[in-house]
């Protein structure tokens, strides 16, 4: 009974091979690519693809996280690229960057701030000190024909003994002068100057409008990578790209130590000095010393502090009316002037002290004197009972 089964299943099976092994004949393998995007670390340094460049040209590149590495670094045979934010430069840090280019070292920047007329200066401090100014580029352009699509305005700069110019992709909208002549040469557009290079000292400076051209992005179009080249060949590069300002606090600690050291010592005895005893430091008292007595009037404050001052009155009057009770049955259920009459004949007290003591509370707050006075009235009724 089981050999049809057998046979069917022998069947299938061969049917199954056949049409995997059809398959796998028509299958053609193929590879698929998959763009994830610019890693984590060339996303937060935009110029890496420069810095592989010139590696490969054989110059040393490293980065720097601010300008204390000037500290450490010789000018000689050292370029410094200036290619971040500084608006928040202070005069002592440009006098520091002027030094080492004059020393010898090669200084290049970024033009960031437009020359004022009316105040004669710009608010990029660093390029006021070498010289040379940024404006706007002329905005007149030429009509093109619709048809016709407009070339870029690239930026040639002529090298000796080279019969055609090199191209760059600066930015035209900004353009730099030199108003003392004093640059060595510049990288021109058709209306605009974008880089010029002058003498500093014994160092020298370049000046640029903009850095994107040097850009992972950019840095293959035209001549932009030779540009990277030429200016900085026969030289060790140190790249600062993230010039973040340093803090408040950081410059009070480099420029004013001592300061900082005298105002924690102020402080320090200033909390000392207001968290001095007024006086000297009283002695525990004796445990031989404590009494029974001391005991209960402590008590008592703590219960007039906690409760007031009726709970206690009150208690008072309870113990009079058991002692009453005692001594009077049924004292309970007679009238306030039969209690009275009563509490009169048995404490011979005069009425009138009688009424006050077992008379109604006052709401408010009797003084220390009234208080005493009603508790050594209550006291003396319940000691004559």
């Amino acid at each position: 009974m089981n050999r049809p089964l057998a046979w069917v299943g022998l069947l299938f099976a061969c049917l199954l091979g056949a049409g995997a092994f059809y398959f796998w004949q028509k299958a053609i393998p193929y590879d698929e690519v998959v763009d994830r995007g610019p890693s984590p670390q060339v996303r937060a340094n935009p110029y890496m693809a420069a810095e592989y460049f010139l590696r490969q040209q054989g110059i040393t590149v490293e980065q720097a996280k601010g300008l204390e590495r000037l500290a450490d670094l010789s000018p000689k045979g050292n370029s410094l690229l200036l290619l971040g934010e500084r608006s928040h430069m202070t005069p002592r840090q440009v006098d520091q960057l002027v030094n080492w280019a004059k020393s010898g070292g090669h200084l290049l920047l970024v033009a960031e701030a437009l020359w004022d007329e009316e105040t004669g200066k710009s608010g990029d401090l660093l390029l006021d000190r070498v010289d040379i100014h940024q404006t706007l580029s002329d905005t007149y352009e030429e009509p093109a024909s619709p048809r016709k699509k407009k070339a870029p305005d690239l930026t040639k700069l002529y090298v000796d003994n080279e019969t055609a110019p090199a191209y760059f992709s600066f930015d035209t909208d900004f353009n730099l002068v030199d108003p003392k002549h004093l640059s060595q040469f510049s990288a021109n557009s058709a209306k605009s100057s974008h880089l010029m290079q002058r003498d500093l000292g014994q160092g020298v400076v370049t000046v640029i409008t903009d850095s994107d051209l040097w850009k992972t992005s950019n840095i293959g179009n035209h001549d932009n990578a030779w540009l990277l080249w030429y200016l900085n060949q026969g030289t060790h590069v140190t790249v600062l790209f993230n010039s973040d300002v340093d803090n408040l606090m950081t410059l009070l600690l480099r420029n004013f130590p001592q300061a900082l050291v005298a105002l924690a010592a102020l402080i320090a005895f200033a909390l000392w000095r207001a968290g001095m005893r007024q006086g000297p430091i009283q002695a525990p008292a004796s445990k031989a010393r404590r009494q029974l007595q001391e005991h209960l009037q402590a008590s008592a404050d703590f219960l007039l502090r906690r409760s007031g001052q009726a709970p206690l009155l009150r208690a008072l009057q309870r113990d009079i009316q058991h002692a009453a009770r005692r001594r009077h049955p049924g004292f309970e259920y007679l009238g306030t002037t039969e209690q009275c009459q009563v509490l009169e004949r048995m404490t011979r007290q005069p009425s009138n002290v009688i009424s006050q003591a077992l008379g109604p509370l006052p709401e408010k707050r009797l003084s220390s004197a009234d208080f005493s006075r009603q508790v050594a009235c209550l006291q003396t009724l319940r000691n004559a009972l």
